[in-house]
């Protein structure tokens, strides 16, 4: 299996390019935004936008699975004043109108031309919630973009596996009890799951795309705190707990 990681510099793309590094019969390439995350991830990462394709499209052709990583990003600039909050804005070129809407149907349109049997796309747990506050950050209306993505890759004859992570935190994976849902409906329990280490959604990636239970669904992915249940192994059997359609 050719695999093509996009977003694979950044913190949860490195674990999901290590991770698909460690399967046999696994092939995989990743997209990367600056030089130095080529120098840091070495002969398997090509420097490349999303947004200009033409650089890296031919990495992609060939390829059986497409994992969609790449997001907006926002920056932080300190205000004049220390006691007031700090700003919060995405450099130029980088709104998520540009990286989650528009970058992200390119790299969809590009999987149909070339044939990919499958698109894994991250998305963001929030995006069934308007009044979220990350669609106020830096102006960005980042969910309301990200679903439109997921929207598209549903509708576009692509098979799909959409996951949906609720806060990610850098903590060892594969220690806790994992749970899926559907539309924000963790974000309904008062005091519920919000939150999923990056390296249980990055072997969360790695088991959508080894098992044909993940095709077509689109989930939301959080874990109960570690120690609170049976860490997760069975992804067949967790795959099997979400239905198709977003």
């Amino acid at each position: 299996m050719k695999v093509f990681v996009t977003g694979a510099g950044g913190r949860t793309g490195k674990l999901v390019l290590e991770r698909l590094r460690d399967q046999p019969g696994i092939e995989v390439k990743g997209l990367v935004r600056r030089q130095e995350q080529q120098q840091e991830l070495g002969e398997s990462a090509v420097v490349g936008d999303v947004l200009e394709p033409a650089g890296w499209e031919g990495e992609l052709a060939g390829s059986d699975a497409l994992v969609i990583l790449t997001s907006a990003v926002t920056k932080m600039r300190p205000t004049a004043n220390p006691d007031d909050p700090p700003e919060w804005y995405f450099e130029p070129g980088q709104m998520p109108e540009q990286v989650d809407w528009e970058g992200q149907r390119t790299q969809i349109d590009l999987a149909k031309k070339h044939g990919v049997k499958q698109v894994v796309l991250i998305s963001s747990m929030g995006t069934t919630k308007p009044a979220h506050p990350l669609n106020r950050i830096g102006g960005g209306n980042i969910l309301f973009w990200k679903n439109m993505a997921a929207e598209y890759l549903v509708n576009s004859g692509v098979a799909y596996t959409i996951i949906h992570p609720g806060g990610l935190i850098d903590q060892p994976g594969g220690r806790r009890q994992l749970l899926v849902g559907k539309r924000d409906s963790f974000m309904d329990v008062p005091g519920g799951p919000r939150t999923v280490p990056r390296a249980d959604v990055a072997e969360a990636v790695v088991q959508a795309l080894l098992l044909p239970d993940a095709l077509n669904k689109s989930f939301d992915l959080v874990s109960r705190p570690e120690g609170e249940g049976e860490p997760t192994r069975d992804f067949a059997a967790l795959f099997d707990q979400t239905t198709a359609g977003l």
